[in-house]
């Protein structure tokens, strides 16, 4: 194992030649420790198995983890081609619970696993001669190559601790113990847990663009936080402190929870935390590969709705305030017992693989004055994820942290005994839903000063909000709302729609879908970008949005708008899926109407996807394509063009080009028209453009 064991790499630092190098050596690391982890199923059935009903079965992310490198290198044009497209879409999305996810079964037909091992090998020949054919130069920053290399190391890192909670929810017969080592051996009761003062102070949190480690988007930025003096448990709640709780009916006593935790709870039946086993009188603990006596002196590992719960029972017995650290406090807490960015990663601390593969005693690593602020498990904050002030979407990873900042996912701090690579760093910032497990336990806090939660109600992503008032806004400069337009074009040409099937194919942030929604049987809207689908989700679930737009200078506007206000509704028929058009899963098939919408421009492949759409619609069946063929701006190879160039001393149009591809499968209905789009980017700066707008029908 230890040869396995490695931190994340500076990006700043040292020679470009050994850099690459080094690079490398942690890719195949990283590689080999995932393939480890799932050398604890005894059998191929257990990869098939789903260990959670909100989570893929464990065949998905064995394939999730490689197709990522391909997904993020063919998106970042460093490769041309794909390895396997099938793969490379059913692979792709699936990780939360969000509710543009696909966790439906019927619509997977799994490859085996020696299948999808073929594919890890064929993926990491790939990646290793990128790596070595690329030219490294130093810094690595957004902008380097080297940066997508880092990022799919990243995120494999995290999967590898993700994946390890998903096999412990796995029956204990599907698993071979001890492939990594064996559990830590110490237990015994637990210590009296005591309140310790934390001074205040003011607390900067922010990763700086700079820094010499990969970060993910939602580091970045600056945040300044003034942190009141506060009291801490000495040691992460215990499992034999948890006990108390437990045994005073604290899973039967309703006014401890939040209505959240409540409902939680009594769904599902809960009595004590996942992991716990109880035979008779006599409790047992649930490791990630084996079943232990209880250790008492442990973390308890649970999620946040029994964490919270806890210290709800403990201010009803004690009249004192408790609660769960913020983000804030957990950072006061550390750097007043001297741990900070520059010394994180030598800290003694059950962290990374490096002490043991399990939870180890509440009092064995002592950090100043306190236990496990770092390491052991992580700890549940009552902080729910949002960006610092100057968060940034990275380009090439939108959905990483923006689908979270919704309220519903709380953050985590410190790592666990099995973080590795930026999970373990200062910055790392994860969140889970509120009722997910991860190796997660909390510390306690003692405070009556009011708890100051940020919320982000307005949108801030800018892209975002100008897509929302493109779509949802007033009318700009006296032109028609396009997506209505566009909506009022796919009415006139579609027949008979209710009783129709109808799929938008880049569906930004709604309105064109919501338009349609009281027409159709039933409609699909897809969207590369989760930042996008988020806000037609929200729109759907909640009914209205909130975004912020540029007025002039520094000055700005806050939207709102209200589906209702517009005459729309959300309707059961309407569903928004996050999917790449340039490489659909199967189950996208059979409609009656396809709209593709200022799509083919966005496609690093429209050739493909025009030979191949007829496959998806029914005979007789409707495309409606727009475009305003600006192959340049999204840097679309030249030979994908559709058009727009000399051929034989003679020019082709883009429309030319596209009747070429579709007359085998197509009949025109009517000559293109053109269609006027105004999008609001300031209140004094309006981006105009045309679109033409082609019907087609099916033969």
């Amino acid at each position: 194992m230890n040869n396995l064991i490695t931190h994340t790499t500076d990006l700043i630092n040292g020679d470009a030649k050994q850099k690459k190098a080094e690079i490398r050596d942690y890719f195949l690391k990283t590689y080999a420790l995932d393939e480890k982890l799932y050398e604890h199923l005894k059998s191929d059935n257990a990869f098939y198995r789903r260990a959670d009903p909100l989570r893929h079965p464990l065949i998905f992310y064995y394939g999730h983890t490689a197709v990522f490198f391909i997904n993020k290198l063919v998106l970042a044009k460093i490769l041309d081609h794909r390895i396997d497209p099938h793969f490379e879409s059913i692979f792709a999305i699936g990780v939360d619970e969000m509710s543009w996810d696909d966790l439906n079964e019927s619509n997977y037909d799994w490859p085996t696993v020696k299948e999808v091992f073929e594919y890890r090998r064929k993926v990491k020949e790939v990646v290793l001669d990128v790596i070595d054919s690329t030219p490294l130069t130093l810094p690595i920053n957004w902008e380097n190559p080297f940066w997508i290399i880092m990022m799919g190391i990243e995120h494999e890192r995290i999967h590898i601790e993700t994946s390890s909670v998903l096999i412990r929810q796995l029956p204990l017969e599907l698993l071979k113990p001890n492939v990594f080592d064996v559990p830590c051996k110490k237990s015994g009761a637990a210590p009296e847990n005591r309140m310790l003062n934390v001074e205040g102070g003011e607390v900067l949190i922010g990763k700086p663009y700079d820094h010499r480690f990969y970060g993910w988007d939602v580091e970045y930025g600056e945040h300044q936080v003034e942190v009141d003096a506060f009291k801490a448990s000495e040691y992460l709640v215990s499992n034999g402190e948890f006990l108390e709780f437990v045994n005073g009916g604290g899973y039967k006593t309703k006014e401890y929870w939040t209505e959240e935790g409540w409902n939680w709870c009594q769904y599902k039946k809960a009595e004590f935390p996942l992991f716990w086993r109880k035979d008779t009188d006599k409790y047992f603990l649930r490791l990630f590969d084996q079943e232990i006596e209880m250790p008492w002196n442990w973390p308890v590992e649970l999620n946040y709705l029994e964490a919270k719960a806890f210290a709800n029972w403990k201010t009803k017995q004690t009249g004192k305030t408790y609660r769960l650290p913020s983000e804030a406090e957990w950072y006061r807490l550390a750097e007043q017992n001297g741990i900070n960015d520059a010394n994180f990663a030598t800290v003694a601390a059950n962290i990374g693989l490096e002490q043991f593969v399990s939870p180890c005693p509440v009092n064995q690593f002592k950090q100043g004055d306190f236990y496990d602020i770092i390491g052991n498990v992580w700890q549940w904050t009552e902080t729910p994820v949002t960006g610092y002030p100057g968060f940034k979407v990275h380009p090439l990873y939108d959905d990483f942290s923006t689908p979270t900042f919704d309220g519903k996912h709380n953050m985590i701090k410190g790592g666990s005994w099995i973080s590795t690579g930026n999970e373990a760093t200062w910055h790392a910032r994860y969140a889970f839903r509120r009722h997910f497990y991860q190796h997660a336990g909390f510390r306690l806090v003692e405070s009556e000063n009011p708890l100051i939660i940020r919320n982000d109600s307005y949108e801030t992503d800018s892209e975002v909000a100008q897509s929302c008032e493109f779509n949802y806004g007033k009318p700009v400069l006296g032109f028609d709302n396009f997506p209505k337009r566009i909506a009022e074009i796919c009415k006139q040409y579609s027949g008979d729609q209710k009783s129709l099937k109808m799929i938008d194919l880049n569906c930004d942030t709604g309105r064109t879908a919501f338009e349609l929604s009281d027409s159709f049987k039933q409609i699909t809207a897809i969207d590369f970008s989760a930042r996008f689908i988020r806000m037609a989700i929200h729109l759907q679930e909640q009914g209205f949005v909130r975004y912020i737009t540029k007025d002039e200078g520094e000055l700005v506007h806050y939207n709102d708008v209200q589906l209702s206000e517009l005459g729309l509704n959300p309707k059961d028929n309407l569903q928004f899926m996050q999917a790449d058009a340039n490489n659909l899963k199967p189950i996208y098939s059979g409609y009656d109407v396809i709209l593709a919408i200022n799509l083919l421009e966005e496609l690093y492949n429209p050739k493909h996807f025009l030979t191949s759409i007829h496959e998806r619609l029914n005979a007789g069946g409707i495309l409606i394509l727009g475009s305003g063929y600006d192959w340049e701006k999204n840097n679309i190879k030249r030979e994908n063009w559709l058009g727009a160039f000399k051929q034989d001393g003679e020019p082709v149009t883009s429309f030319e080009g596209i009747k070429a591809l579709l007359q085998d499968n197509f009949e025109l209905v009517n000559e293109p028209v053109n269609l006027t789009a105004a999008k609001a980017i300031s209140s004094r700066n309006i981006e105009i453009s045309v679109v033409e707008i082609s019907v087609w029908k099916k033969l």
